[in-house]
Order: structure tokens, then C-alpha cells, then sequence
């Protein structure tokens, strides 16, 4: 007996090296690498714990076959093909070849969109389209509250399944957590299909806690679609009580809703193993008007191969000539992106980004302070918004592409999440999404003087720069 502790400790050092030649084998970035081999070798035991929930790479894994991928996508390529006025602006078509050769991701044209920027709006407009649907709602949102809100949009959607609508309803475990399971088995007993997007139950699925769908997307009768930033909650309707809350959604009218739909039946099968398709799923849509508003739905996740939405970025930021102009609530980017939004600055490009005076999570506000150095000594302009906690996600370059959806820029959207963004070719839609930002700019102020990073108290920002360490892991 007087040897088992130093068994145990023998043992523990076996683990944590074969856990930490792990980590170096997964051949990710190389901050990220060091984070975790820091965790591991700096923080007994607990670390490997950490690592078990929260480390485990997942991206060489298969949940999807390539023939399901096909039969899903048939009928959404189907109407790619169809199109005949399809003209893809010469400065994009290659970011368009690249996400559809990689993400299957097809652009659609003649599309008209509307703007949300408050959750009212978008609460008012969603309750409107549910009530109009006749045969399908297809609905995935990383959060539903049970709230005045999460529950007023539940009895509408159980009112269309009892009246014999198709009802098909993804929700994230994690985001979830605080959500008490009876909320969704009232509406499985309406007749909703209900799914938990991988469900964590100790020890089922524990490893994959890091892992999470936070995608906002609903299709109604697959004409019209929605998605953006806000999750179904009453904060973004009244707030918090101790701040409002500012994002931005869209409902798209057009052959655009096809990559929406095509988006959501892929978690469908992820989660319900079920293929589902057809052309009721994919109607034919004869635009009310014909335009040039050019869109592609991009999805990326930790088990493709390729980082698809980041990829995208740093190719918009490595092209701009003009400006870009980029809102997200969470500053932790990949090294990629960084460097891409650097060049872009040193190159004369005129880069601003814009965040939460007051984000939602210390952690992330430190680590983010640490980063704001950098963007700001190569020219990079940052907006603190006053008003509030702005939640959007929005990109804007040189008058002629922009993108809104769920990708925050940080870590976790660009390799953990299970994200979706729609890019839009086309002036006018860019002019509009520039207008939101530049509305949130008036309500912002440039980080200048006192709000200088770089002159903050010695210990702020030697805290924040350990924080930054753990930028990977937040």
C-alpha cells in the first residue's frame, strides 16, 4: 500500500504525456496546440478533465456519408441549375467557386431580403410567416427560452402541427441547459419533431460538450427563410436587466431559401438519421421581381474538412480594396484572420470593427483587450457600441459583398461551432447592411485615449494577456 500513490502518480504522467503527444499529433494551430499543452502540464488533474470535456478534436470524424450528403443536396442543386439569369460578379467568382466547391454551398440570384434590427421586429415578422405556412416549418436555433417569447413562439408552432403541418424543430443541449426538458416534451406531445442537437449525458457524449449548433435558421414552406443572430428569447425583444440587447436577422424571399432548407436538412439527418427531400421541400420560387441580389448560404463545422466561413474571411479581407467593415460581440480571432485583417490595414484598406462596450462574459472582454493592441498599431479602426450588448454578426467590403448569420469572430465559430452565414453579391444589399453598421457606428466611439489599450495599468494588461492563453479554449 505504501507504493499505490506513487502508482497513481506514475500512472497520472502516463496520461498526461500520451494525452499531450495527442494534442501535437492533431496537428492544429500552433496556438492552439500550446494553450492545451499548457492546461495539461500547468494544471493537475483538473486539466485532463478539461481536456476530456472540451479538447478532443473532431474534425477527421464522419457524421455524415457522402451519398446522404448527395440525395440531400439533389434537389437544392437542382435549382442552382435551373437558373438562367445567373451573372456572379467577376471580383467574387472565385470566394463563390470556393465555397461551392467545398461546402456544396450554391449561389441563388433574384432574392429580396429584409433587414431586422431589433428583436420586436423580427419576433413580429416570424410569428406572421409561421401563421402562413401550409406545409413545413423547419426551425433550428441554438437557444429557446422557456420565456415569454421561447413559449409564444412554441404554441404557434404547435398550432400549425395540430392543424396537420409539418414541424421539425433542432434546438442546442448546451444552450439549452437551463431549458427544463418538460418545455420541448409539451411540444412533442402537440406533434412537433423535437431533436436536442447532440444531447450531453454523463458519460454519453461527453467529450463532444465543445461542440455545439449554433446556427439560427427557419424555413417555412421552403419560400421563405430567416436567419442571423438572434436566438428565440425575450432579451432581444426587452433586454436584460442590465442591458439591452442589439442584432441583426434577415428574412430571405427567393431561390435562396434553397440553401436554408438544404442547410437544415443536413442537421436533420445529423440528428434524426432521416433523409428528407423532394420537391415540397424544394419548391419551384418565381421571383416577384427579378434582381441581382446574389446569395449562398456557407455552413462550417468541426467535422469538415475545411474551416469554410473562415476561409472566407481572411479571402474577403486579402481582396478588399476599399474598406471592410465588421461587427462582431466576441474579438478572439484565429491567427489566419488576424494576419488577414493586419494586411488588409497595412495595405491601406480601411478596416474598422466594432464591439460591445460591455460584452456578456469577462473572459472573453479580457482576452479580447489583448488583441485590440495588435489591430490597432496596424491601423485598424475599433468601435466600442455604448447603447448596449450588440450581438451582431455582420461583414461589409467595398460596397459590393456582405454577410450576416451566427459566426462570431472568434475561436469556438471559426473551429468549434457548428455555424451558418449567408453572403450576399450585389450592391444594394451591401449599401443596406453598410447603413446598419454605420448606424451602430453613431452609437459607438473609436477606442482612443483612456479607452487605449495599450495605456491601461501594467497588471490589466498583463492579466489580459494570460487571458488571451486560454483565447482558444473560450
Amino acid at each position: 500500500m505504501i507504493y499505490v500513490h506513487w502508482i497513481l502518480l506514475i500512472v497520472y504522467i502516463a496520461i498526461v504525456i500520451l494525452t499531450m503527444v495527442k494534442v501535437l499529433m492533431d496537428n492544429r494551430q500552433p496556438t492552439k496546440t500550446m494553450a492545451w499543452l499548457l492546461v495539461l502540464l500547468f494544471i493537475p488533474f483538473i486539466g485532463i478533465i478539461i481536456y476530456f470535456f472540451f479538447g478532443q478534436n473532431t474534425r477527421k470524424e464522419r457524421y455524415i456519408s457522402q451519398h446522404s450528403l448527395d440525395q440531400i443536396s439533389k434537389r437544392s442543386m437542382a435549382g442552382y441549375v435551373e437558373q438562367r439569369n445567373l451573372q456572379i460578379p467577376e471580383q467574387h467568382k472565385v470566394l463563390v467557386r470556393l465555397f461551392a466547391e467545398q461546402n456544396w454551398a450554391f449561389p441563388y440570384t433574384d432574392n429580396d431580403v429584409d433587414l431586422f434590427t431589433d428583436g420586436y421586429s423580427f419576433l413580429s415578422v416570424l410569428l406572421y410567416e409561421i401563421g402562413q405556412a401550409k406545409h413545413h416549418i423547419h426551425l433550428i436555433s441554438y437557444i429557446i427560452e422557456d420565456d415569454p417569447v421561447g413559449r409564444l413562439v412554441a404554441d404557434a408552432l404547435m398550432d400549425k402541427a395540430r392543424q396537420g403541418i409539418e414541424v421539425r424543430l433542432i434546438y442546442d443541449d448546451v444552450g439549452c441547459w437551463r431549458v427544463k426538458k418538460a418545455f420541448f416534451e409539451h411540444m412533442r406531445d402537440a406533434g412537433i419533431d423535437v431533436h436536442a442537437f447532440m444531447p450531453v449525458h454523463f458519460p454519453v457524449f461527453t467529450s463532444k460538450v465543445n461542440y455545439r449548433n449554433h446556427r439560427k435558421i427557419c424555413v417555412i414552406d421552403g419560400k421563405v427563410g430567416f436567419i442571423g443572430g438572434m436566438n428565440i428569447a425575450y432579451r432581444y425583444v426587452k433586454g436584460t436587466a442590465k442591458q439591452t440587447w442589439r442584432d441583426t436577422h434577415l428574412r430571405i424571399k427567393g431561390r435562396g431559401v434553397y440553401g436554408l432548407q438544404k442547410a437544415f436538412l443536413v442537421d436533420w439527418y445529423f440528428v434524426d438519421r432521416s433523409l428528407i427531400g423532394g420537391q415540397k421541400y424544394y419548391p419551384i420560387i418565381e421571383p416577384t421581381q427579378t434582381n441581382s441580389c446574389i446569395a449562398q448560404v456557407v455552413t462550417s463545422s468541426p467535422i469538415a474538412e475545411w474551416p469554410d466561413i473562415m476561409q472566407g474571411y481572411v479571402r474577403i479581407l486579402l481582396e478588399a480594396r476599399k474598406y471592410v467593415f465588421i461587427e462582431t460581440p466576441y474579438f478572439l480571432p484565429t491567427e489566419p484572420v488576424l494576419f488577414a485583417m493586419r494586411t488588409a490595414a497595412l495595405a491601406g484598406v480601411d478596416v474598422r470593427l466594432l464591439v460591445p462596450m460591455h460584452p456578456d462574459t469577462r473572459l472573453a472582454k479580457w482576452a479580447s483587450h489583448s488583441y485590440m493592441t495588435e489591430t490597432i498599431k496596424s491601423g485598424i479602426k475599433v468601435y466600442f457600441y455604448k447603447p448596449g450588448f450588440n450581438h451582431s454578426k455582420l461583414l461589409i467590403c467595398d460596397d459590393s459583398l456582405c454577410t450576416c448569420g451566427s459566426t462570431n469572430v472568434d475561436f469556438r465559430s471559426f473551429e468549434n461551432n457548428f455555424e451558418s452565414n449567408i453572403f450576399f453579391y450585389d450592391e444594394q444589399m451591401a449599401l443596406r447592411m453598410k447603413q446598419v453598421f454605420l448606424d451602430d457606428l453613431a452609437n459607438s466611439v473609436l477606442m482612443n485615449g483612456q479607452l487605449r489599450v495599450d495605456r491601461r495599468p501594467f497588471m490589466v494588461r498583463l492579466w489580459e494577456s494570460l487571458i488571451r492563453l486560454l483565447a482558444p479554449l473560450l
